[in-house]
Formats: C-alpha cells, structure tokens, sequence
C-alpha cells in the first residue's frame, strides 16, 4: 500500500461520523443501566433514614401543592412561604401529575434518578456519532458515573434534575449544528432555577459563536436569545421572586464580598475535580465549557463556603457540559496536526471511563451498591415509623430532619423551630444527640411559651410530643 493510501485510510478512520439518525440502542441502554443505580442509592438512603437535609420535604410540600392545583406553600421554609419566593423553579410542576396518582417523596427521587438517566442519553449518542460507538458507550458511561451526578443523586431532590438533561440535549444539538434545536433545549432553563437563566445565555452566545461563520442569521437570532435570557434573569431575581417572597430575595446574603481568593484552595480542587476525571483537561479547548462559568461564577464569588466544594448537587449540571466538550475537543483535536495530541485525545474516552469506574468502586455513593446494608431497611427506622404513625393525617408538626420525610405527604410540617407564631398539633424530632436537652417536653414549652406538650412516645432517640 502506498502512502497516499496510507494517508487517506488514516483519514477515513480518523472523519467524524455524520450526524444522522440511524438506529442505535447504545445510548438507551446505558440509561436503562444507570436508572436502577441511581434508583437504589436514592431510595435505599431514603430507606435508612440517612438524610442531610430538609431540601426533599420542602420540594415534596410544594408538588404535592401543585398537584392538588394549589400555590406552591412550603411550610418547612416559614409558613404559607411560596416555594416560588425561595428559588423560581416553575418547571417542578410537571411532577404534579405522577405525586397526585403516586403521592409521597419516592416519587420526587424516582423522577429524578429518571431525569439524570434521561440525560446519558444525548451524552452517549452524541458521543458515538462523532468519535465511532466505542468511544460513545465509554462516555455515556462515565458520564452517568461522574461524581458530580453521583452527589445530585445522594443527596435529597433538587430542581436542577430538570436542567441536567436539558443541557444534555441543547450541547446535543450544538455539535450536531441544530442550532434552533439548542436553543428551544435551553429555553425552559428559565423555569429550573433563578441562576440558570445565565446559563442560557451563555449557552446561546455558543451557538452564535458556532453558527455565525455559516448561519449568520441563526448566529444573531442566538444573540438575541442570550440577550433576552439576561433580562428574563434580571427580572427573576428582582421582580418575581420579591413578589412572592416576604422580604425579596433571600440569598443575596449569600454574597458577602469574600472575593474569588476566599477558600481558594477549596475552589481549586473543586475545579480539578471538575476538569480532570471528568476530561483529562481537554474540555478545556472546546468553547462548549464556557456553558460553566455562569454556574462556577456564583459559586466560587459566594461568602457560602458550601458552594465552594464537591458535596452536596451543585456540581450536577457541570457534568453533561464538561463531558460534551471533552467530546468537542476529542472530534477537534483528533483530526489536528499534532501526532501526540491526537494520540492523546483519542484515549481518554477509555482514560476517563477507567476514572470514574475506579471512583465509583471507592470513593463515590455507588460503592455502597456492594454493602448488605444498602438493601435493608434498620430496625431503627421501622421503630419510628411505627412512632410517626400515631400522628394523625392532615395534623400540624413541627419537625426536623430525620423525621420529617415520613410526614410532608399527609401532614402540614413545619420546622422545628421556625413556626413562627403557629403553635403545631405535634413536635417531633431527633434527639439522639440530646441537642434538645434531657427533657425534651421544656424545649417545646421554650418554643411555645403558651402551649404545654407532652412526651407521647419514644423510638431510637426519635421523640414525639403532643399538644396538651
């Protein structure tokens, strides 16, 4: 063969594939895989009773509003607070229907253990057509294993669930150069959250940047897109959530001029976290992950050091955007002139999808998935159920973090001690640590002065006190 020959096989192997539509199951067979996954560690922490925090009830007491076409209250955030005064996330709403037949917050986890599932898909087929179906399953695989979606899934329901895919299918759509398609993807960004309004205009100003040498019409449409997502954003946070707020918005506390170099070692790592596993550093040649600034840009500029690092579901929607632009990169620089860095690019499908598969083993929420103790429920938890159950359905409690899951779908719950004025029918709470003092019934007269409870009932630290 002679090496022309050689030169144009070369080629061929090396020509990205053409974004068509031929049938491929690939893409939802890794979401089908990734489903049970999430489903298991979602629910079998909700079995255990091993929550953080109190984000599943509040999002549980406003779709079960919805779904019973009321205002979204959330008590746990004061009483009768409009969940839409906290954070502008409208789009919980579509969950309204499933709660209504399915009522209770293992519906919120599965929807969103289905939502992330959702989002490999446009991750991995976009990955096969542009780098060949190998590389395409080893990215859909360690995407739908990346840390940052790992975390999402641990830890309570958030809105952001609905943004994942999202952005999955707008970065879908930008590297098959759908540029209309991208857009109306990212359009319903502006009813997730507050913030990602920023994020849609950072994502049209790609697509401008993308179709302008071909599509200039498409490229100003764009433009006039970002344009529009900066406005809708300002106006959110200025205008719609004071409406429904009692006193504006309430995080711009979360803003105490710390600067960027506050925690820096923090945010470093948490960037590393983000750039290396994720992509080998090579997302970092693809415009695609200027879709993250927006996202990174209130985190690491908060006073909140909770922001700040790799916990908890911030890091969520930075997981399809900086794997679809380590997928932009590889197709980019693949087909460059620098022999090592092709070489290099071509194997970090497999570099990466080894990454996440040896984090997922050790250090990640999927270890869990070998432990016994995932799949059983403690006998602890069944002794408090069994206490919870005393209270009657549609009674008012003041509860805390531990028990509070077991009651937000037939009780109105408030938070142990942010009532405000309301003096509940019930008072239960954890007190295994003894936070609440050795008797609890004079914390909850502390709480109400002109109310007396009493202890009713007592499981595994978990006490319950009744009005009297």
């Amino acid at each position: 063969m002679t090496s022309d020959a050689i030169a144009r096989a070369a080629a061929v192997a090396q020509a990205p594939a053409k974004p068509g539509r031929a049938r491929w199951a690939g893409p939802w067979l890794v979401a089908g895989g990734l489903l049970p996954v999430y489903l298991v560690l979602s629910v079998g922490r909700f079995r255990r009773m091993e929550w953080a925090s109190w984000d599943l009830g509040i999002f549980e007491q406003a779709i079960r509003a919805y779904a019973h076409l009321q205002a979204p209250v959330a008590d746990l955030k004061g009483p009768g607070a409009n969940i839409l005064g906290d954070h502008f996330s409208p789009i919980i709403a579509l969950i309204a229907p499933f709660y209504r037949v399915f009522p209770g917050p293992l519906t919120l986890l599965a929807a969103q253990a289905a939502l992330f599932a959702l989002s490999a898909v446009p991750v991995t087929r976009v990955a096969g057509r542009l780098l060949g179906r190998p590389r395409g399953l080893a990215v859909g695989i360690a995407y739908g294993l990346s840390w940052g979606i790992q975390r999402a899934v641990e830890f309570d329901f958030h809105e952001i669930a609905f943004a994942v895919p999202l952005l999955a299918f707008a970065l879908e759509a930008v590297l098959d150069r759908r540029w209309r398609a991208a857009l109306l993807w990212g359009l319903p960004l502006l009813l997730v959250k507050e913030d990602l309004g920023f994020t849609l205009a950072a994502l049209a100003v790609v697509v401008a940047w993308r179709a302008m040498p071909t599509d200039r019409r498409a490229g100003w449409i764009a433009l006039g897109v970002a344009a529009g997502a900066v406005v809708f954003a300002v106006l959110v946070f200025t205008v719609f959530i004071p409406a429904f707020a009692a006193a504006g918005y309430g995080y711009w506390d979360k803003i105490d001029g710390a600067g960027p170099f506050a925690g820096l070692d923090t945010k470093l790592t948490t960037l590393a976290w983000v750039l290396i596993p994720t992509s080998g550093l090579l997302a970092l040649r693809s415009p695609l992950l200027l879709v993250a600034a927006p996202t990174l840009g209130w985190r690491f500029l908060s006073g909140d050091d909770h922001y700040w690092s790799t916990d908890w579901h911030y890091s969520a929607v930075l997981m399809p955007v900086v794997t679809l632009a380590l997928v932009d990169a590889i197709d980019t620089v693949r087909r460059g002139e620098r022999p090592w860095l092709r070489a290099y690019a071509l194997q970090l499908p497999t570099a990466v999808l080894a990454a996440g598969l040896a984090l997922s083993a050790t250090s990640l929420p999927t270890e869990k998935l070998a432990q016994a103790a995932t799949y059983e429920k403690p006998a602890r938890v069944t002794a408090v159920e069994e206490l919870l159950r005393r209270i009657p359905d549609g009674a008012t409690v003041e509860a805390d973090t531990g028990p509070l899951t077991r009651l937000t779908s037939r009780c109105r719950v408030l938070w142990i001690g942010g009532s405000k004025g309301v003096v509940p029918d019930w008072i239960t709470l954890d007190n295994s640590s003894k936070w609440a003092g050795e008797d609890p019934a004079d914390y909850a007269h502390q709480l109400h002065p002109g109310a007396r409870f009493a202890l009713v009932g007592e499981a595994e630290g978990v006490v319950l006190m009744r009005r009297v």
